[in-house]
């Protein structure tokens, strides 16, 4: 495997995935088991409260979000994990999972290179799903909880190839050019991205929106989940480190980003929701 170059290695993971065949560390296993337990609709909150507590990192941080300023109009104050369960609801409590399974495919990862990328994809992907959640209550009036949820998953993709680098170093090279990418209906990570997008259960509205950062346009005002998720992910304070563009592109793009509200404009929003989206960003990393 380590003699595969990076087209290579991207065509061999993905007829993997052709097959179902996806390889997960054992501890995203479980999680996977969870979020299954969680979409059967005969759960109630205290089954989904043993669940959640027999894994230490997801109780922790149901708890921390159900905390965050995001959800400060419940009072806050939460301490335990039916009352944070209540205040969320399901769909959130997805988002928590899935979020747990990001950062247990980095745990996994010994190099610390390929690490210190996954730490920093998802510092992105924690930022993109706060600025999402905003973006939606505010502005596209969207779902919030699924654009959190949309925001958080949107890199999946790129974290199950980080956490094969071991295995296939040349993933980490800059050439994007992929040979013989025909032979697939759609480029390598395209393909791969679904298939994890599939294994974790993630519904089809929510595939969709995440297929509008790989093939979309953006739109402004946003108006649908996708278009709320494609304007998060270029405003987010934390640029992708998959991303092909410069980190300076992206902030000059983001800069130049505002259009009117209601009353107000994107950026008058932003600013006034500083506290907001670091709170719920800093409860997913935390």
């Amino acid at each position: 495997m380590q003699d595969m170059n990076k087209s290579e290695a991207l065509r061999y993971i993905a007829a993997q995935a052709s097959r179902g065949e996806l390889i997960f560390p054992t501890n995203v296993n479980a999680s996977l088991k969870i979020q299954e337990a969680l979409d059967d609709p005969d759960c109630g909150i205290e089954t989904a409260a043993k669940l959640i507590m027999s894994e230490p990192l997801m109780a922790a941080r149901v708890v921390a979000i159900a905390n965050s300023v995001a959800y400060s109009r419940f009072g806050g104050g939460v301490t335990n994990i039916r009352t944070a369960i209540t205040i969320l609801g399901f769909s959130t409590l997805r988002s928590v999972v899935a979020a747990v399974v990001m950062r247990q495919l980095g745990h996994a990862v010994t190099d610390a290179a390929i690490r210190a990328k996954m730490d920093l994809l998802w510092q992105h992907s924690a930022h993109v799903a706060a600025v999402a959640h905003l973006l939606a209550r505010r502005v596209s009036h969207v779902d919030p909880e699924t654009a959190l949820f949309a925001g958080i998953v949107h890199e999946v993709g790129g974290f199950y190839l980080l956490s094969r680098a071991q295995e296939f170093p040349t993933l980490l090279d800059s050439d994007h050019e992929i040979a013989g990418a025909d032979e697939l209906a759609e480029p390598p990570e395209t393909f791969i991205g679904r298939a994890v997008l599939n294994k974790l259960m993630v519904p089809k509205r929510v595939v969709t929106a995440v297929e509008a950062l790989w093939y979309g346009m953006r739109v402004m005002p946003p108006e649908t989940l996708g278009d709320t998720l494609l304007l998060a992910n270029d405003l987010a304070a934390v640029p992708s480190p998959l991303d092909p563009r410069s980190p300076a592109t992206i902030q000059q793009a983001a800069s130049e980003i505002d259009f009117s509200v209601g009353e107000g404009t994107l950026n008058s929003i932003l600013e006034e929701s500083i506290e907001e989206v670091e709170s719920l960003s800093g409860a997913l990393l935390n």
